[in-house]
């Protein structure tokens, strides 16, 4: 969302921003790779509709209407998010939980947008707006409606009550319902050009933001929330000749789900060496000699097969070092 200084959360959503603000659709779909901005550009959009200033390409960041949404609180804003989602996109602003029973407390965080919380922002939507601008819903990740959340939605994007908008933001829109996206105009978000991500990167003191931007396939945010969490340039680019030599190294303290994204990308880079190409995530100095290809592609099906099971509960220390033997022993392979 804009700040009182103006300025966009992030600089590559300028053009989409006013491609959107020109549409005139009371449902938009923005859709995009992970980690170039969905949430954020559908946020700025909502911001922009409710802002009470006089610019109408983009919100002020100053007036009532523009704080109360940087506050969370804005009453004609409802923004719908996965309750595992909440609190690291900084939209954590429900009280449920409080009062319930301890088994209630425990419940893990829900990753899907359940229809019974789909269902109360269509209500939402049916309300008279508090401030005079209409009403605004923001759907995100969009693809984490289950089919009934999503077929609750559908009268509502087709119909919507009064003055009502939804914004749907997703990264895998074919894994939305055709009738979910015929009801919705889209607005297509491209990887940004490296130079400028590289730059953002840069200024939240993201080291080397080159490497670390080709580690995460371009996508930036996704760059800046490995570097949170601890994951360097240097770490990455010493992790294809520390699994060539069987060792877990500093694997053992990554996610699960991000060892097996590792290990694609790096199973990704070396199969295209072993071809003749060029790689994509790590810089050809950081590989291993080319190994044969037919092992590699019995690797690459074998974390395909883990990739689809990464959120099971594994013994995470045994799987990792089982991964680790696996890399090592295809990268030995010689044509």
């Amino acid at each position: 969302m804009v700040g009182a200084d103006g300025a966009l959360p992030l600089p590559w959503l300028e053009t989409p921003l006013r491609e959107a603000l020109a549409r005139r659709s009371h449902a938009l779909l923005i859709q995009g790779p992970t980690g170039v901005g969905q949430f954020d550009l559908a946020i700025t959009l909502a911001q922009a509709w409710l802002c009470e200033g006089e610019s109408e390409r983009r919100p002020c960041g100053v007036c009532a209407s523009c704080r109360l949404v940087q506050a969370r609180s804005h009453p004609d804003l409802l923004v719908l998010l996965p309750e595992a989602l909440r609190e690291s996109l900084g939209w954590d602003t429900s009280d449920e939980g409080e009062g319930n029973d301890d088994k209630a407390g425990k419940r893990k965080p829900s990753k899907e947008i359940r229809v019974d919380e789909v269902r109360q922002a269509i209500a939402f939507s049916q309300t008279t707006s508090a401030r005079g601008r209409g009403k605004l819903v923001v759907i995100h990740p969009a693809e984490r409606m289950n089919g009934i959340s999503a077929n609750a939605l559908l009268k509502t994007l087709e119909e919507p009550p009064g003055q009502a908008r939804l914004l749907l933001a997703c990264a895998a829109p074919d894994a939305l319902l055709p009738t979910i996206r015929s009801r919705c105009q889209a607005i297509a978000l491209a990887l940004p050009e490296p130079g400028v991500a590289a730059r953002w990167l840069a200024e939240r003191r993201v080291a080397q933001a080159e490497v670390m931007l080709a580690a995460a396939g371009g996508q930036p945010q996704e760059a800046l929330a490995w570097a949170e969490e601890g994951i360097d340039a240097a770490q990455w680019l010493a992790l294809p000749k520390q699994l060539a030599r069987g060792e877990v190294g500093t694997l053992a303290s990554w996610p699960l789900p991000r060892v097996v994204e590792m290990l694609q990308k790096l199973c990704h880079d070396v199969m295209r060496l072993a071809v003749g190409g060029a790689p994509r995530y790590f810089p050809p100095s950081a590989l291993p000699p080319a190994p044969a290809l037919a092992p590699l592609s019995a690797w690459a099906r074998e974390l395909g097969r883990i990739a689809r099971q990464a959120e099971h509960p594994w013994n995470a220390a045994l799987l990792v070092e089982s991964l680790t033997q696996q890399a090592r022993a295809a990268l030995a392979s010689r044509p």
